[in-house]
């Protein structure tokens, strides 16, 4: 039996204009799109609301908060999924990337980072094939070149589990994003309670792994990437040098970078930016990093990540769309963008044929947009 649907009187945020319309859903894809303001029988009207495609999110620590909503609390693991997939739903973003680390720190005194990647990236598939989840979820693997198990933790993945993103991470203290080690000694001390001479003999215990397993570890995460079939990313990039490691390594994606210098070599080398939702909202990065309004008004930002709070994504790209005088062009970067660079072909774009992965707003005071409705696959699901 065919099921349909009818979203009419909307302003359709399309690829490069708004314009008000209705769309026929037809068994989860975009049927039609038909401009006008008038509500056929049977129809919905959305009152001129806008309506955008759903947001696609590449990287996203959310989960790991519910999952440890307190120090050396371990939430039940089903239970946060849920609760995860269901915040992302209500804030319109209907594809994510689930970050998971891989690579891990043995410490005998709770100071380090225990392996979790592979028995939660097992759960998110059991979830996603029994129907239990509101969006499509996909796995990105950060490997942390800073560790004692990458190598291992890599070996429990294969091209079965269709990873969709591996980005290299080095968390070494001293440079990328930690450069400033006072800001990472506030960092570590307020999370993990490090007393100084603790954070000392960590720094310490960090930089000589780094020095003895980095360049092993850089090279089998590569080689990883291109056995899972995924897509390569840097994070933090910081120089010049640094962008051109990570254009001879293949990246396609750098997450993050901490500097105009980075951003723009990134440019240069065709590689596609992200920046932080929460960084633009804020002003600024809480890292001392960069500013990511200051690459956008340099033409140096294509895509935003929501980062550690999913309710900032739509509200950062209409922020882009009101600094560039562009909504479509700010939308476009948790949409279009995203799910090019990622090679997902049937979303991210309102036209006939798509998924129907749909986000219903509207702009409140100040401007701020409001969430009022999301359809995964033309099921809505908050």
């Amino acid at each position: 039996m065919t099921d349909e649907t009818i979203l009419a009187n909307a302003a359709l945020v399309l690829g490069d204009e708004v314009v008000t319309g209705s769309l026929l859903i037809r068994d989860g894809t975009i049927a039609a799109v038909e401009p006008g303001a008038g509500v056929p029988k049977g129809g919905e009207d959305l009152g001129g609301d806008y309506l955008a495609p759903g947001l696609i999110e590449l990287h996203t620590d959310n989960l790991e908060r519910h999952i440890a909503p307190r120090p050396r609390v371990d939430w039940p693991h089903h239970a946060a999924i849920s609760a995860h997939d269901a915040e992302l739903a209500s804030t319109g973003i209907t594809t994510v990337f689930d970050a998971l680390r891989v690579g891990s720190i043995v410490s005998e005194t709770g100071k380090g980072y225990n392996r979790y990647a592979r028995s939660l990236a097992d759960e998110i598939l059991a979830m996603r094939a029994a129907g239990a989840l509101r969006i499509s979820h996909h796995l990105h693997l950060r490997a942390e070149v800073c560790s004692e198990t990458l190598v291992e933790e890599l070996g429990e993945f294969g091209p079965e589990d269709r990873v969709g993103i591996v980005s290299l991470m080095d968390h070494t203290p001293g440079q990328r994003q930690f450069s400033n080690l006072g800001k990472y000694a506030d960092y570590m001390m307020g999370k993990h309670g490090l007393t100084q001479p603790e954070f000392d003999n960590y720094v310490i215990r960090l930089t000589t792994l780094r020095e003895r397993l980095g360049a092993l570890h850089e090279a089998e995460a590569v080689a990883a990437a291109r056995r899972y079939g995924a897509v390569l990313a840097s994070h933090d990039d910081t120089t010049e040098a640094q962008v051109r490691v990570s254009q001879g390594h293949g990246v396609e994606i750098a997450e993050f970078p901490t500097t105009e210098e980075a951003a723009g070599a990134c440019v240069a080398a065709g590689i596609d930016v992200i920046m932080g939702a929460p960084n633009l909202v804020r002003g600024g990065s809480h890292s001392g990093n960069v500013a990511a309004r200051t690459l956008a008004e340099r033409d140096a930002l294509d895509i935003l990540s929501s980062d550690y709070v999913p309710s900032s994504l739509l509200l950062a790209a209409v922020q882009l769309g009101d600094l560039w005088g562009d909504l479509p062009r700010g939308i476009a970067t948790v949409t279009r963008t995203p799910a090019q660079s990622v090679g997902l072909t049937d979303r991210g774009k309102i036209a006939e044929g798509r998924r129907a992965d749909l986000l219903r707003f509207r702009r409140g005071p100040g401007g701020v947009p409001i969430p009022l409705a999301t359809w995964s696959h033309g099921r809505r699901v908050a």
